[in-house]
């Protein structure tokens, strides 16, 4: 709305310029006012459908607009300085000053209004900040979107937001869309697919940022720039992009840390009921598994392979695989349990 009440508003003052301004010229024979009026609004009308084709920028709020405005009437009063040494009526200079102050002024409110979290890229000390934490944005990664559990976070409500995916990543998406290799191609449409589920939940907003960062070659080194440049965490369950982030201090979300941490949380000498699956590595060991997937290794279960006991944890160990659990049997209550196999844990 902000962006259309600009445009009105500069179609209008460019229609009152060129009604007022053309009879000035000496140049051009006397003619009516309506003439000029209408030169005034058919070059406004150019203008705003050349500004409309720009791309890479995004709507914003009216606050950025102010900048803009200043960066405008600089460059205007620049340009006519240097036309003021170049010999030409006067009365021709106002209109020539008259109409780069409006143009550039326009051009400045707009895109800078537009491109208000990407603004910084031209100047990268000036941030504007956020009204609420509703406007937060977030990067996304090209391995957080073949995952694909950053739509099932959003549509949770959790994880509120613009997120936003380079075109760089959008590219690599793509590539991997096209490979060869069926494995490669699958996980890459489904990249693509996720992104289209993604633009249909309530709360989040997908923006595709134009910015190349061309003298960047690696796409893990891109996120990470544009991170900074736009002081905004990046979504990921890449390891190593998640060391490299973190070094260069760029706050992450880890997609997999936030699923570790949601596991289910269990003490040594607490009593479950589990059913087993398989045969330990050890003699006479049996194995479970927690609905999330963590193992249960129980002393003596074996024999119990395809039927459900009840065990006592006595155990449980972090490892760099994950979260491993050591149970033994509660042999009382076994004996009297249903032989009917069936999984509560």
């Amino acid at each position: 709305m902000t962006v259309k009440f600009i445009r009105v508003f500069f179609v209008v003052l460019s229609a009152v310029c060129g009604y007022y301004l053309l009879p000035l010229l000496s140049v051009v024979p006397a003619c009516s006012p309506l003439i000029g009026a209408g030169i005034g609004m058919a070059s406004s009308l150019i203008l705003i459908i050349m500004e409309a084709k720009l791309k890479g920028v995004s709507l914003r709020d009216l606050s950025a607009s102010l900048v803009g405005l200043g960066f405008g009437f600089f460059m205007a009063w620049m340009i006519t300085l240097i036309l003021r040494f170049i010999p030409m009526d006067e009365i021709f200079y106002s209109v020539l000053r008259t109409v780069f102050t409006l143009t550039f002024c326009y051009l400045g409110m707009v895109i800078s209004i537009k491109g208000k979290d990407e603004f910084n890229l031209v100047i990268p000390y000036v941030r504007f900040s956020r009204e609420d934490r509703r406007s937060q944005i977030y990067l996304l990664d090209t391995s957080v979107v073949i995952d694909g559990r950053i739509a099932g976070i959003c549509e949770t409500g959790f994880l509120e937001g613009k997120l936003m995916v380079p075109r760089f990543v959008l590219k690599e998406l793509q590539q991997i869309a096209d490979s060869a290799d069926d494995a490669k191609r699958n996980r890459g449409r489904r990249g693509l697919d996720m992104l289209e589920r993604l633009k249909t939940v309530k709360g989040a907003e997908i923006i595709i940022h134009e910015e190349p960062l061309p003298e960047i070659k690696e796409v893990d080194a891109k996120l990470v720039r544009l991170a900074k440049i736009l002081d905004c965490p990046i979504i990921t369950n890449d390891f190593n992009l998640n060391k490299v982030a973190r070094l260069e201090g760029v706050a992450i979300l880890n997609i997999n840390d936030l699923a570790n941490s949601m596991r289910p949380v269990v003490f040594p000498g607490e009593q479950l009921n589990v059913y087993i699956r398989k045969e330990g590595k050890e003699r006479n060991q049996g194995v479970a598994f927690m609905d999330d997937g963590t193992m249960i290794v129980i002393d003596n279960a074996k024999k119990y392979i395809g039927k459900n006991v009840n065990i006592a944890i006595t155990s449980v160990l972090q490892t760099s695989a994950g979260k491993m659990i050591f149970a033994n049997l509660i042999e009382k209550n076994n004996s009297q349990k249903s032989r009917a196999p069936h999984r509560n844990a």
